[in-house]
């Protein structure tokens, strides 16, 4: 399975950037979608997870009503991860990962260690 992320870039506090990640390879009847972020000095972060289907979305407390999880109608296991109103705080590299079955339970969600593959790093600069 691989993982390919794209889209970060550097951005002014309060704009917006979008990440997108395309998983290909080998094919799961279902996954969840993962998206974590690493700021220099800090552990790995949970961001938010999607389930395949583009439903049961989750995210972190710090991106709430900020970011936004979808998935891509048009390409098959595409999804993306739009950021609003972004602050310098979320500044980080960030990672796509894919959870695959037996699936997570929702208590589980934020470990790194649950999800199986990951894609490369994409990093986000937000300046103030």
């Amino acid at each position: 399975v691989q993982l390919q992320a794209s889209g970060g870039g550097l951005v002014q506090a309060g704009g917006s950037l979008r990440l997108s990640c395309a998983a290909s390879g080998r094919t799961f009847s279902s996954y969840y979608m993962g998206w974590f972020r690493q700021a220099p000095g800090k552990e790995r972060e949970f961001v938010g997870r999607i389930l395949w289907s583009g439903g049961s979305q989750s995210y972190a407390d710090s991106v709430k009503g900020r970011f936004t999880l979808s998935r891509d109608k048009a390409k098959t296991n595409s999804f993306y991860l739009q950021m609003n109103s972004l602050k310098p705080e979320d500044t980080a590299v960030y990672y796509c990962a894919l959870d695959t079955p037996p699936l997570t339970i929702s208590s589980g969600r934020s470990y790194a260690r649950n999800y199986d593959y990951w894609g490369q790093e994409t990093q986000v600069t937000v300046s103030s």
